[in-house]
């Protein structure tokens, strides 16, 4: 089992998504941003980092500090499931290759099948295959 996929069945088994990690510095912080239907409290992130850090220790991982977190409003869309999860939310796409000399969009999500994702900018549906996306985040209805 690979490190994320260690990460992954972990997290997903105490009833959460792992929307992102990273290790982070020389010192091998290790950050996790976890969510799940309602939001993430910060007991949801005690019980992540209690059952994770003992996870880590049984398999021998090596870093310096944990740190477990909400993804926030601007939450990162990064597969399939999390562009499914939020159609019908605004998204601020950022795209590999310009598109009409764009790169930029925002837009309603409208849509996502087969690697597809449908995007409604200003009334105008573009699709975009989802491994053309270098970035992809909610925007925050406030």
């Amino acid at each position: 089992m690979d490190f994320e996929q260690l990460l992954d069945t972990t997290v997903s088994g105490l009833g959460y998504e792992l929307v992102e990690w990273a290790r982070i510095g020389k010192a091998g912080m290790l950050r996790l941003f976890i969510d799940k239907p309602g939001g993430i409290s910060v007991d949801d992130c005690a019980l992540v980092s209690q059952h994770l850090s003992r996870v880590l220790a049984v398999e021998g991982v090596d870093y310096g500090r944990l740190e477990i977190s909400s993804p926030g409003l601007d939450r990162a869309l990064r597969v399939e499931r999390d562009f499914a999860r939020f159609v019908g939310e605004k998204a601020r796409l950022t795209v590999r290759v310009a598109v009409n000399g764009q790169r930029n969009f925002i837009g309603m999500l409208r849509a996502v099948h087969d690697g597809k994702l449908e995007l409604d900018v200003d009334g105008n549906l573009l699709v975009f295959e989802l491994s053309s996306l270098d970035k992809a985040r909610l925007v925050p209805n406030i």
